[in-house]
């Protein structure tokens, strides 16, 4: 009967997963950059079937990238005062907080 030794046990690097807090910030910072992002688009294409008065006439197309406009926005909004950590006082912050108010833990009263 034969024992394996020690210098022929083949040996793995173990690395820590990221933490959940990690995953979670960097998520958050990728869906603000989304809303940024698609708010610009969004905002081009507006502007593009505005200025070429095409927004009659495609009348789905322009509703729909209203629609998406106002996601983005809101997207690029809230994301952010989820990253910062202040304190949300006021009129404005009442009216901040509201659509994240499950989310952020110091919305004022």
């Amino acid at each position: 009967m034969t024992t394996p030794r020690a210098d022929d046990a083949q040996t793995t690097a173990v690395t820590s997963p990221l933490s959940s807090r990690a995953v979670d910030f960097y998520f958050k910072c990728a869906v603000a950059v989304i809303g940024a992002v698609g708010t610009a688009a969004n905002a081009l294409v507006l502007y593009a079937l505005v200025a070429s008065r095409q927004h009659r006439k495609h009348l789905l197309i322009c509703n729909q990238n209203v629609f998406d406009l106002c996601s983005c926005l809101l997207l690029a909004v809230t994301y952010p005062l989820h990253l910062c950590h202040f304190r949300l006082t006021g009129t404005l912050g009442h009216w901040l907080c509201v659509p994240v108010r499950r989310k952020l833990q110091r919305c004022s009263g």
